[in-house]
This record gives C-alpha cells, sequence and structure tokens, in this order.
C-alpha cells in the first residue's frame, strides 16, 4: 500500500515548512508548492529526502491561477498517482493603509488566499471522489473571526470567505472527503516575528490567555491529527489555535 499523498500550498513557509515535516516523518509523500521561495523550497525538499526517507516533489505554481494549478496536479498524478490529502495554506497579506490600499492588491489577495483554495480543490476533487477518500484542510486565522486591522482588511475578508467556503466545500464532497480550516491566531513565524515592532509584538502578546504567541509546530500536530483516521468524524469544523487570544473589536 503506496503512502498517502499531502500536498501543500504555500509550503515554503514557516507554517507550511512546519507541516510539512511533521507529515513526512509520519510517512506522509509530501509535495512542497511554492510561487516564488524556490530555494527555501528546494531545501525543505531535502531535508525531507535525508531525513524522512519519504518520497517529496516541489512544484512552483501560482495557485490563483487554474492553468497552474492544473498542471502541478498532473505532474503529482503523473509521478506519485493523485492527491489524497490537501492543505491549502498559501496566503499573502499586503497591509497599507486603507486609504493607500488599491483595488487591484484587494483582488490579489483574494485571488491567493480564497480563489487558490478554490483551484486546488477543485482540481484534486474527482481523485478524491473516486477513492472514496480525501481530506482537505485550509489555513484560515482568527482574523477572519473576531480580530480585525484596517490595515489588512482584504487579508481579514480573505480569511473569513475562506471558512464560508470550507463549510460550502464539505457538503458538495461528502461523505467521502472531509474539509475543516484552522483558524490560527498569533504564530511566531520567522516572518511573523520579524514584521513588527517590539511594543506592538507585546500588546499582541497580552491579549493572549497562555501569554505567548504559538508555534508552527503547534499548527502543524493540530493539521497532523486532523488528517488521520482518528479524526475520521470531524468534518466541515472551524477549530482555532490561538492560546485563548481575546478580539481586537
Amino acid at each position: 500500500m503506496k503512502n498517502r499523498t499531502v500536498l501543500i500550498t504555500g509550503a515554503a513557509g514557516g507554517i507550511g515548512s512546519a507541516i510539512a515535516l511533521k507529515l513526512a516523518e509520519q510517512g506522509y509523500d509530501i509535495v512542497l508548492n511554492y510561487n516564488h521561495s524556490e530555494e527555501a523550497a528546494r531545501q525543505l525538499q531535502e531535508k525531507i529526502f535525508y531525513d524522512c526517507h519519504v518520497r517529496c516533489l516541489a512544484i512552483q505554481a501560482d495557485v490563483a491561477d487554474e492553468t497552474s494549478v492544473d498542471r502541478m496536479v498532473k505532474t503529482i498524478e503523473q509521478q506519485l498517482g493523485g492527491v489524497d490529502i490537501l492543505i491549502n495554506n498559501a496566503g499573502i497579506d499586503m497591509p497599507n493603509l486603507f486609504h493607500l490600499k488599491t483595488a487591484d492588491e484587494f483582488r490579489r489577495v483574494l485571488d491567493v488566499n480564497v480563489v487558490g483554495a478554490y483551484n486546488c480543490a477543485k482540481r484534486v476533487c474527482t481523485y478524491m471522489l473516486k477513492q472514496e477518500y480525501g481530506r482537505i484542510i485550509n489555513i484560515s486565522s482568527t482574523n477572519g473571526i473576531n480580530t480585525y486591522y484596517p490595515m489588512c482588511l482584504d487579508y481579514d475578508a480573505s480569511k473569513a470567505a475562506l471558512i464560508s467556503l470550507t463549510h460550502n466545500l464539505a457538503i458538495q464532497f461528502a461523505p467521502y472527503v472531509t474539509v475543516n480550516a484552522i483558524a490560527p491566531g498569533f504564530i511566531g513565524t520567522e516572518k511573523e516575528l520579524a514584521g513588527y515592532d517590539e511594543e506592538f509584538l507585546k500588546q499582541e502578546t497580552e491579549k493572549i490567555l497562555v501569554g505567548r504567541c504559538g508555534k508552527p509546530e503547534e499548527v502543524a500536530s493540530l493539521v497532523s491529527y486532523l488528517i488521520s483516521d482518528e479524526a475520521s468524524f470531524i468534518n466541515n469544523s472551524v477549530i482555532r489555535i490561538d492560546g485563548g487570544q481575546t478580539g481586537s473589536v
């Protein structure tokens, strides 16, 4: 019996790479999708090859583009047989003052964060439904629930839309494919920690009941459980992983 194949979009970043390593350690074959971060993806691919001894592909694709997604999934099907588990993790944020934001920027955020997840789910669902097994995990955010920042209102809107997409896909793909969303709070990736000053980080940490930001590995552990057979009765759910974060409004 072959290992189950996991496609992780946006796999070169902090949360994506943590998920990839966690699942590779558990024996899943891994596909690392990236758009611009080729060097980081190749380094992660090499680490998985040598440390975990599973099959691992690194494939460039812009998830917002249907043709690019189709090409990526065809490659996976040819080399690994198909996608059993999809982790829609690709996401961008283009924070700016409200009056300086443009409609083009807004559309790009929605295209990657929402349309990208739709494109990938639509392309892999045929294989999943044919084999009567599949898992889809959408990485949303507490920014789509009750934590809002006008500087990133497009990002917040996209993460709320991703939750709505989760519910609709769960209904569309039932009963064989479970679709769930994870809503991380403040996760301390290198990119996240480098993007803010100390005062902002202090203020955000004070909103978290456990008194610290989360770790990418903690999100990866939740993903690992949700795609396992033990979690087969969890479907159409949104699970927060935020340390008990209080909202901004």
